[in-house]
């Protein structure tokens, strides 16, 4: 029997188009993508909790008069602002493109869940981040074996991952394909999450130490940790980010991009309503205390996690910089996390107010430093108030 051979194309969306960047991720695509990605990428978790946070609408017109809340609504790049504190809507605001019910990619405020997941087994005495990783890890590659688990949660290793947005040809963007956000560069060579780490090479061997007072930041840290908290638990990863999601009381979903094997991709790829990544950020208000009694991390990791003097992440202005700690960044009052491409959650520990932002900036590299400065302290402005 003779057999046809069947018509294909590498998927469109996936391809490698132009600035070696798959399609979604292409300026003209971009805002579009960033609402799709949750269905763009090649695989992923769908995690729902059985319990919701309630939240009911106590709108404080106040915030809403805040100079660089007026700025930053009113951008062309603005998707969302939602603030609130305990179970209050403080504010609620949406471009006339965006909506309620609208997942967005939060990018790597997805490594957040880490500082919870650490912080449990921290607490528990399962975990000791003064060890180096191949402790925990035998097989790691060169590029982090002897780093410890400290550094490693503090972008404070130096190896030869690169993560630049300006260089389209970064480490970054050639781990894309592990998390199925493009395709392979040779189909069907598709890696898994761990070998994909483990190749990762060494620029001093002895000491993988960062002796920059900046941050070397690097996605491919935050997943040696997710893979670290999975075979140091016993618990799969997918079991931990299933327990966050339960905790903090979703009403939509948490999207999550994996490996092929299925493995959450905790360096970056999480999706939520914008409501949802509000609940996120109170869950961390509360330092873990979940809805029904649920618990997931520590707050004593959580308070020390604020204390602790990690490497410079940026500089705001003369007398501000945010730095890095435990899979966070600090300043202040607040932790909280960056997303590439102007997507910001913050949490003031102090008076207990979380703002989720969420944007699209459409430039090449998807970066705009002025932009990214005043969106931070936009949002130190809201969650420092007293409302």
């Amino acid at each position: 029997m003779n057999k046809e051979k069947l018509n294909s194309e590498p998927n469109p969306t996936l391809v490698n188009l132009r600035d070696n960047k798959a399609k979604w991720n292409l300026p003209e695509y971009r805002r579009e993508g960033y609402r799709n990605l949750h269905r763009i990428n090649r695989y992923g978790l769908f995690l729902r909790s059985d319990q919701v946070l309630q939240l009911n609408k106590n709108i404080n017109h106040e915030i809403e008069k805040i100079p660089l809340v007026q700025k930053m609504t009113n951008h062309k790049s603005f998707c969302s602002l939602v603030v609130g504190r305990d179970q209050d809507i403080l504010l609620e605001k949406y471009a006339n493109d965006f909506s309620e019910l609208q997942p967005q990619t939060i990018m790597s405020i997805s490594k957040m869940y880490l500082n919870l997941f650490v912080g449990e087994l921290v607490e528990k005495k399962k975990l000791d981040l003064s060890k180096k990783i191949s402790f925990y890890l035998p097989n790691i590659g060169s590029g982090y074996a002897n780093a410890t688990v400290q550094n490693i949660l503090n972008m404070n290793v130096d190896n030869l991952y690169t993560e630049d947005y300006t260089d389209a040809f970064s480490s970054s963007f050639a781990h894309e394909s592990v998390g199925g956000w493009r395709l392979p560069e040779v189909l069907n060579d598709n890696e898994n999450q761990e070998e994909f780490l483990n190749k990762i090479k060494a620029t001093n061997e002895i000491d993988p130490t960062n002796q920059s007072e900046f941050a070397k930041y690097k996605s491919a840290n935050s997943d040696v940790i997710g893979i670290l908290v999975e075979k140091v638990s016993g618990i799969p990863l997918r079991d931990w980010a299933l327990s966050a999601v339960e905790a903090a009381g979703f009403e939509d979903a948490l999207y999550m991009a994996t490996d092929r094997a299925g493995m959450p991709w905790m360096s970056g790829g999480g999706c939520l309503i914008p409501r949802d990544f509000l609940r996120m950020g109170l869950l961390f208000s509360r330092k873990g205390l979940g809805v029904s009694d649920r618990s997931i991390g520590s707050a004593n990791f959580i308070d020390e996690t604020l204390k602790f003097l990690g490497p410079k992440y940026m500089t705001l202005t003369n007398n501000s910089s945010v730095y890095y700690a435990n899979q966070t960044m600090k300043s202040k009052d607040w932790i909280g996390h960056s997303g590439y491409g102007g997507q910001f959650l913050m949490i003031n520990l102090k008076t207990k107010i979380a703002a989720g932002f969420f944007s699209v900036i459409e430039t090449e590299s998807a970066t705009d430093e002025t932009y990214k400065i005043d969106m931070i302290q936009m949002l130190e402005d809201i969650v420092s108030g007293n409302y």
